[in-house]
């Protein structure tokens, strides 16, 4: 998604993604109009129902064994997904294929910044999982289920994830640079105050070791600050309110300073080159929900392996989390409401936060070994299970809006990075206002 101003060469890429993601939507898909409800098998002669799925990101379902457990469980049955790095561009072709109620997969991922607008407006083109057997509300967290809910009741998808928020750091970083490594310690030097980060960043840019800086971009701090504010875009009215939300503005500043004092880097958030600067160990410190750490580990060289640790935050928040529904035109509708239901089950949210740190929006997997013994290959024998519970606990319960995406990412990719580009922090907020209006329509 970019500005109506953007380039001839940016909407080719654009383009070009939706082209890519269209392509895969439709692989294995049932004509329009197919009423979904039976299963049918492929035409290899294997005898088998493939149930595809759309991702986007590193979910980490297959990196954790769960396509091959449940393939194992259930003989007759395959599992195929197609992924999209970046749901920014996996986002608008899965709205557009919902628009016309075709091209689209027997399982659709949808992130938590995109749930109200599908709640609001797709609902019907989705299966009720409030009305499939087997399924419990009570097995997730109330305002999870709650947010995939139409006012009706009719709630259109399960909940995978959440993303309460930590600080991820490099332990060997930080000891260079004359800070505390043990995350207690660490936690209690910004506790309470996301200002007291930025402190911490001016101790470590002082003694920080040749070629790296404190944190890995201003669009990751802002993302962090904004997760631990109840209200952000929208209000509980569902009133866009971001340009007046003082809570907004004093994020945007704080990360603006951050930027002008050097403590961030000149990056936007999972693009190859904000990549690369994990693998070549460029910053210390990164927000971090639970899902960061699969990304950290998708991007480190072997030798990052047990030296980054994870510390609380300054305040609770959420950033990010999903959600997996089964539009009612799929081929494979039944199939994939019980795969759906298998998948987001609390076993298997604690099976997949023990490999790939998605930390569960089911409650009774946070009393599981493999999430209270968790550890992870990045941040070595450090217990994490336990940080990121608590960051739950203290997670605010956010109003979410149907274009907080859009908002979000043009405070951070079309405003305050341009901080780091030279702009002013007035300017850099006037450019994200501008972007970010022109794709509403005000």
């Amino acid at each position: 998604m970019r500005a109506r101003t953007r380039s001839a060469r940016n909407r080719a890429v654009v383009l070009a993604a939706v082209a890519s993601l269209g392509a895969g939507l439709l692989a294995g898909c049932a004509d329009d109009g197919g009423d979904g409800k039976g299963s049918s098998t492929d035409g290899d002669g294997s005898g088998k129902t493939t149930i595809t799925l759309g991702l986007f990101g590193t979910m980490g379902f297959k990196e954790a064994g769960l396509y091959a457990e449940y393939e194992k469980l259930n003989p007759k049955i395959k599992i195929a997904d197609n992924v999209i790095q970046k749901n920014e561009n996996y986002y608008p072709p899965l709205l557009n294929h919902l628009t016309t109620n075709s091209g689209l997969l027997d399982v659709q991922a949808v992130e938590v910044a995109n749930i109200a607008e599908i709640v609001n407006t797709q609902a019907a083109k989705l299966s009720d999982f409030s009305k499939v057997s087997g399924v419990d509300k009570s097995n997730w967290l109330d305002w999870k289920w709650e947010q995939a809910t139409t006012k009706d009741g009719q709630t259109i998808g399960l909940g995978t994830d959440v993303g309460p928020t930590a600080i991820c750091y490099r332990k060997d970083l930080y000891e260079q640079a004359g800070l505390p490594t043990d995350p207690g310690e660490v936690g209690k030097l910004w506790a309470g105050d996301w200002a007291k980060l930025i402190s911490v960043g001016e101790r470590y840019k002082k003694k920080a070791p040749s070629g790296t800086v404190f944190m890995d971009s201003p669009g990751g701090l802002l993302n962090g600050i904004l997760g631990s504010e109840k209200e952000r875009f929208y209000d509980s009215s569902g009133k866009i309110i971001y340009k007046s939300n003082p809570a907004v503005r004093t994020a945007f500043n704080l990360t603006a300073e951050a930027a002008e004092k050097g403590l961030v880097q000149a990056q936007t958030q999972f693009q190859p080159a904000w990549n690369s600067t994990i693998a070549n160990s460029k910053f210390a410190t990164v927000s971090c929900p639970p899902w960061m750490l699969g990304t950290l580990k998708d991007n480190s060289k072997p030798e990052a392996k047990g030296k980054w640790a994870v510390a609380a935050a300054p305040k609770g928040g959420n950033w990010g989390g999903s959600f997996l529904t089964v539009p009612k035109s799929g081929k494979n509708v039944a199939e994939a409401q019980k795969f759906v239901a298998w998948l987001t089950a609390p076993k298997q949210q604690a099976k997949l936060f023990k490999v790939q740190a998605s930390f569960p929006s089911a409650p009774a997997a946070y009393t599981m070994p493999e999430v209270t013994g968790a550890v992870n290959e990045m941040t070595g024998d450090q217990p994490i299970g336990t940080v990121f519970a608590d960051a739950a606990k203290g997670a605010p319960v956010q109003v979410i809006g149907p274009k907080d995406q859009i908002i979000q990412q043009g405070l951070s990719d079309n405003g305050v990075i341009l901080v780091t580009k030279g702009k002013s922090a007035q300017e850099a907020w006037d450019s994200a206002v501008k972007s970010i209006d022109n794709k509403l329509d005000q």
